[in-house]
């Protein structure tokens, strides 16, 4: 049997006969399914058997999916549910979410993953949880990197939908590594430097990762590294760049890199800013920027200048938040766009 798992605003309940209706409203939202394994439209006949075979079940077995449904602590409306499925012998296990789009963006699917990735470490001795994902569905990567999962592989066209096929995105979390993601500090630095890099940093520092999500904004550490030895030329110019190390606390958690202004550019250019996952939250970043201003101030300028991708996950907020205005839009080759945006110091 599955005992009730309750958290700050949720509780995840085995599956009821009344489940059925709410089940079946759930699947047939186009933007629930748009990257889930079922097509539109969905007949109630499947909603009565889901629920009829996970209630007959009374709680997960090895080697078949079972479903967890997530209700509110207030008021008791059902908010989504969640997939499980263990394996070889119960020692593993696959888990998948599903949530209303009126509750999106207030949190639920991570509360209730982490409850769930919690319940199968601590009550169900599993040493490894696993989930798989459209590339494209940014949200969903999000709400298992915020549950500690990191991304394993990219399969190429390996998922069919009907006579459609996708890639897909494989993410996994070990005991060690849920139990290193629940030990990550979650408090404001009391000290952040900016720190040049040494031979005996340089490993630390190439080994700091964001989210794979952020990835699309945030290049690869090699790339990082490439840029500074060989910095590519502005107008005719060769850039300066100024790389550093961000400490918090004693401890490397994050890099910087700047364009230093010269007189082809006199304004600084804010390039790359990357705080490793496992810090992230915490206010680095934030008291990172108040270092990098005073440099620029140090150089002399009067204003900062930075740019970022739009889309799910970008830093847009968090310059917003900072000062910076938007000046200019650009598009890149491959499409997308840039946003350029300055603060005055």
């Amino acid at each position: 049997m599955f005992a009730p798992i309750t958290t700050p605003r949720l509780v995840l309940r085995a599956p009821e006969p009344d489940d059925v209706d709410a089940l079946f409203r759930r699947r047939n939202d186009p933007e629930v399914a748009r990257w889930q394994n079922w097509t539109l439209p969905w007949p109630p006949v499947s909603a009565d058997k889901i629920v009829a075979d996970t209630v007959a079940m009374g709680g997960p077995g090895d080697g078949q999916w079972w479903m967890v449904t997530v209700v509110e602590q207030a008021g008791g409306e059902t908010v989504g549910d969640l997939a499980l499925h263990l394996s070889n012998g119960g020692r593993t296990a696959e888990i998948g979410y599903t949530f209303a789009s009126a509750h999106w963006g207030r949190g639920y699917a991570v509360e209730a993953a982490e409850a769930l990735v919690a319940w199968l470490f601590e009550e169900q001795g599993v040493s490894r949880v696993a989930a798989m994902l459209h590339p494209a569905n940014h949200p969903s990567a999000m709400v298992l990197e915020r549950t500690g999962f990191v991304l394993e592989g990219h399969t190429r066209l390996s998922f069919w939908l009907g006579d459609d096929n996708s890639d897909d995105l494989i993410y996994g979390l070990t005991r060690a590594g849920w139990e290193a993601w629940r030990a990550r500090p979650r408090h404001r630095p009391a000290k952040v430097r900016l720190m040049e890099i040494t031979p005996e940093t340089c490993p630390v520092v190439a080994g700091l990762r964001t989210h794979a999500s952020q990835e699309r904004f945030v290049s690869p550490m090699a790339r990082w590294f490439a840029e500074t030895l060989y910095p590519p030329v502005e107008d005719g110019d060769p850039v300066v760049p100024w790389l550093r190390a961000v400490e918090a606390d004693g401890e490397l958690v994050g890099i910087v890199l700047l364009c230093e202004p010269t007189a082809h550019g006199p304004r600084p250019y804010l390039w790359r800013l990357l705080i490793d996952r496992l810090h992230q939250r915490r206010g680095v970043a934030d008291q990172v920027l108040q270092l990098i201003e005073a440099q620029c101030r140090a150089w002399r300028a009067t204003e900062l200048e930075v740019t970022w991708r739009p889309g799910r996950g970008t830093p847009e907020p968090f310059y917003l938040a900072r000062g910076f205005e938007p000046c200019n839009v650009d598009t890149l080759p491959d499409g997308d766009e840039v946003v350029e945006a300055r603060k005055r110091l």
